[in-house]
């Protein structure tokens, strides 16, 4: 990590500036490890209550400033921080660019953790959950806990499967990955052609097509690289795949208790949203919503197809959140 920077801190750059009265902290995971977590207060007299903004992959608190502003002017209190191996927070291996995981269960503990310590104590209830990508994987492993603390989810272009253009499916990629790491090879880079979606994330246009939001999150990148990270390992990718995998089973879906919206983006290459539509179809409690000719990074995205899934968050979670 940069020498200079302080892990309590937030990254603030020209095009990106922070929202008022943000304030960042760290607490300790269950096993130790060091999170970094940020608190932003609503911007208007009365809370509406809390909005727990969980990341995905290799994203970091400051990438969702602009997001967090809004929500704030909205009247929602704001509660986020940075996975374990990510962005402010303790990385696992001395190679800080390598995103690693032992077990998924870690990302459900963290979050536990996080709610349990810091939102409960901390913020203004009701509770609602706005997660992306592989934080919306976390936010539906972890459902069956939160039935009695969240009161809805919304999630933006879930992790729940790869999409269908890879050379084998989730269940041989896990079986492939789990062997790699029983051959200690855990801590290695996965292979680009096992994973089109990872590599298409390199590429920007796959994320999003906001000129202006892409250029922002470039020179934030630029500006404190030391936050972001390259490949996932072969052991992120077997926890993950395994996460996928549970969520196929139908009696660990009858568990996801939490009402849940799933949107999802027309034009994703990252994610395979079929799989995430058939998922809420299945879902007692869920429901999906699909913002055509939208990339992966819905909060990234031109306002034309953000809006759209702010309205749907806004409109979701009203009976949660009343605004009065």
């Amino acid at each position: 990590m940069n020498e200079a920077f302080n892990p309590n801190d937030l990254v603030v750059t020209e095009t990106n500036p922070a929202p008022a009265g943000i304030a960042a902290s760290s607490l300790r995971a269950p096993d130790g490890k060091r999170l970094r977590y940020a608190i932003s207060p609503s911007a208007l007299e009365r809370t509406r209550g809390t909005v727990i903004l969980l990341q995905g992959r290799n994203e970091t608190i400051e990438k969702y400033f602009e997001t967090i502003g809004e929500l704030n002017r909205l009247g929602y209190m704001v509660a986020t921080f940075d996975w374990r191996g990510q962005g402010g927070s303790e990385r696992m291996l001395r190679d800080r660019r390598r995103g690693y995981v032992r077990k998924f269960g870690a990302y459900v503990n963290d979050l536990d953790a996080f709610i349990q310590d810091i939102v409960l104590p901390d913020c203004r209830g009701p509770f609602v959950i706005l997660a992306h990508s592989m934080g919306a994987l976390v936010a539906l492993t972890a459902s069956p806990r939160l039935v009695n603390t969240v009161e809805r989810m919304v999630l933006s272009a879930p992790l729940v499967a790869f999409p269908p253009t890879r050379l084998i499916g989730t269940r041989g990629l896990h079986r492939l990955a789990r062997l790699a790491r029983w051959l200690g090879l855990g801590r290695m880079s996965v292979a680009p052609s096992l994973l089109p979606g990872i590599r298409a994330r390199a590429a920007s246009r796959a994320l999003s097509s906001d000129p202006g939001r892409l250029a922002r999150n470039r020179e934030l990148a630029e500006a404190a690289p030391f936050l972001f990270l390259d490949k996932p390992t072969v052991s992120w990718l077997a926890a993950v795949t395994g996460a996928m995998r549970r969520l196929e089973d139908s009696d660990n879906i009858a568990r996801l208790g939490v009402p849940t919206l799933i949107v999802t983006a027309g034009e994703d290459s990252v994610v395979d949203s079929r799989t995430a539509e058939r998922l809420a179809w299945r879902m007692r409690s869920g429901s999906s919503l699909t913002i055509p000719y939208a990339r992966h990074e819905l909060l990234q995205e031109a306002d034309r197809y953000r809006a759209p899934f702010l309205e749907a968050f806004e409109s979701f979670t009203a009976g949660a959140l009343p605004l009065e």
